[in-house]
């Protein structure tokens, strides 16, 4: 039986530990290193108790837990009902990505749940779709809440991101996220005009676009407006995470258009680019520390054409904006519009101590300013942190899809700080895969791969020789007892054999399943409970349950928990976002590394 326990921000240096079982002491002397105990004798609900050593001096309980049966833990749910849309379509619902916050200020994280219809739509085509749906539960598998974003927000992987973070400093979680009219909060209040119906009729608008378009006899193509969702307010509403009450709504920022709640399709043409929302409708969502001290909230909208980000604070039961960028504002260098992901990043990668928003091929100083831009243009994954231990400061490895823009680039090593292009890939076609992490002691640093080639390349850019990449590409964890990075795809978890060059299965979670299609992500994987090792969060098949996954390995490595680290804790919180990517830290985890750095954290006490 592996037990395994959080070392904090504000835990002493050389704090130890003393572990019992069932009121008996199972170490012979304080445990002073890793957080993690093998319990050979230890059974299912095995009662351990976990008590601090300061100086030779026992303290009171630190922690109490009762042992897993399976290496999991089941999280009961509510499944929705599901509806009819107004041209006689039926849809289900399935539970999707979820963030993690503590909501009641009890010291235990809660997990707050993206429920989606079957028939959301991906931007490109129309449709209507039921609305989405956010509930919240303990760990116990308690639903404390839910909110109904309501018939005004569509649904698809890139209308609804929601962040999942103590904004105010009351030792709480809020959750920020758009609504519209007829959002219903956790206790039944309506937003808006509860009458209001802004989805659009089967109507035509002209398009450029390839897909979803529809090619008349002439060769001209159209795009379909039936259930989107053209006109009508926009809100930013930020939510209570104990009782899911909406605490304070202001209007969304940038809007569709800032002269009306109803343009023409000639209005939003010029503004984004096409005239039925599909670049307009693209949005981003994150959290950022921009004075170094308190949580921002981070909206994006749009960035195949026009870009806009804005900053908000939410002080005092209040949203106030901080700043606007806009790519298409007076005075903003070319460069910065086109170049977003279906993700974005944040972390002080210039070392003011406040964050920076890196979004996707540029990136936005913490006052809004534009920072540094690549000029790769759009891409579908992106890295951040430090992937090079031998370079100062953050890396960024991304795909990209756009190798007419960009000179035949499919993936690219930047420097964070300054957006230079350290190397390179080459490619002919859109490049709809990528990720770097350490698989491969012999190299230091993060490995890296995409789908535009089979090579494996080391952090600098050169080919590993004598091997293929993995198969996989779409997620990673810390799972095993190293410090290299295992790959997570789809209800499986990988280990790379980088000497046969095989992946090999640590953990098939049977009936268990991910989430959107051929991105293959879990509904979250962070590291919520013990060491600093991750869990893995998947959905049953039947979407009637979670499964909260837990290593069992143990490690010999202590590190402080890696949700008191930055750049990995606003990954937490962007990681619903879009298409979902891993987090990163703000030091280099992985082989041959060196201790981190301390966080600089400091524990709130939870307000009346």
């Amino acid at each position: 039986m592996l037990v395994s326990w959080r070392y904090t921000g504000e835990d002493a240096l050389g704090l130890a530990f003393n572990l019992y079982r069932d009121g008996k002491k199972l170490n012979a002397k304080p445990l002073a290193f890793a957080t993690n105990f093998v319990d050979k004798t230890g059974v299912a609900g095995s009662r351990y108790t976990l008590k601090a050593v300061t100086k030779g001096k026992e303290g009171s309980v630190e922690a109490e837990t009762t042992a897993l049966k399976d290496g999991f833990l089941t999280i009961p749910l509510q499944k929705p009902p599901g509806g009819v849309t107004p041209d006689g379509q039926a849809y289900e619902y399935t539970a999707n990505d979820a963030s993690v916050g503590d909501l009641d200020g009890d010291g235990r994280y809660e997990i707050v749940l993206k429920w989606d219809p079957t028939n959301s739509k991906d931007n490109a085509f129309s449709g209507y779709t039921g609305p989405v749906l956010l509930d919240a539960y303990t760990l116990d598998g308690k639903r404390l809440w839910r909110i109904d974003l309501g018939r005004n927000i569509r649904a698809g992987a890139h209308y609804t991101q929601f962040q999942v973070f103590d904004f105010d400093g009351d030792g709480r979680a809020e959750i920020a996220v758009r609504t519209s009219d007829g959002t219903i909060d956790g206790t039944g209040k309506v937003l808006g005009d509860p009458n209001a119906d802004w989805r659009s009729g089967p109507e035509e608008r002209p398009t450029n676009d390839r897909t979803g378009a529809e090619i008349k006899p002439d060769g001209t193509k159209v795009a379909k407006t039936t259930g989107r969702i053209l006109k009508g307010p926009e809100f930013l509403t930020v939510f209570d995470g104990r009782t899911g009450a909406a605490v304070d709504s202001v209007p969304f920022s940038a809007p569709r258009d800032p002269t009306t709640d109803a343009p023409t399709t000639e209005q939003m043409t010029k503004l984004w680019g096409d005239g039925y929302a599909n670049r307009s409708d693209r949005f981003l969502a994150g959290t950022a520390y921009l004075d170094g001290q308190h949580p921002s909230i981070i909206m994006g909208r749009g960035y195949y054409a026009r870009t806009t980000v804005s900053a908000w604070d939410f002080r005092n039961g209040k949203i106030t904006q901080r700043w606007l960028f806009d790519s298409a504002a007076p005075g903003v260098p070319e460069g910065f519009g086109g170049q977003g992901n279906h993700q974005l990043s944040v972390a002080d990668v210039n070392g003011d101590g406040r964050d920076e928003i890196v979004y996707g091929s540029m990136a936005i100083d913490a006052d809004g300013k534009p920072l540094w831009t690549a000029k790769l243009y759009h891409g579908d994954a992106l890295h951040l942190g430090d992937l090079d231990p031998d370079r100062p400061g953050l890396e960024r490895f991304g795909v990209n899809e756009s190798p007419k823009a960009n000179a035949g680039i499919g993936s690219a090593m930047v420097d964070a700080k300054t957006g230079e292009v350290l190397w390179t890939t080459p490619t002919e076609s859109d490049t709809g895969r990528g990720v770097a992490f350490d698989i491969d002691p012999r190299f230091p640093g993060a490995e890296a791969w995409a789908s535009n080639s089979s090579t494996l390349y080391t952090v600098k850019g050169k080919p590993i020789e004598g091997v293929k990449h993995p198969p996989q590409m779409n997620f990673g964890v810390w799972w095993d007892g190293d410090e290299l990075r295992e790959l997570l795809d789809r209800n499986k978890i990988f280990k790379w054999d980088w000497l046969k060059g095989e992946s090999k299965v640590l953990l098939n979670a049977e009936g268990m399943t991910s989430n959107n299609g051929t991105k293959a992500t879990p509904t979250l994987s962070a590291d919520i409970l013990g060491d600093w090792r991750e869990e893995v969060i998947l959905r049953s098949e039947d979407n009637t349950f979670l499964r909260i996954y837990v290593t069992p390995y143990p490690t010999d490595r202590r590190l402080v928990t890696l949700m008191h680290d930055p750049v990995y804790r606003a990954g937490i919180a962007w990681q619903n976002t879009a298409y979902n990517q891993p987090p990163h830290t703000s030091f280099y985890l992985g082989h041959g590394m060196k201790n981190p750095p301390r966080p600089n954290v400091v524990a709130v006490k939870v307000k009346p």
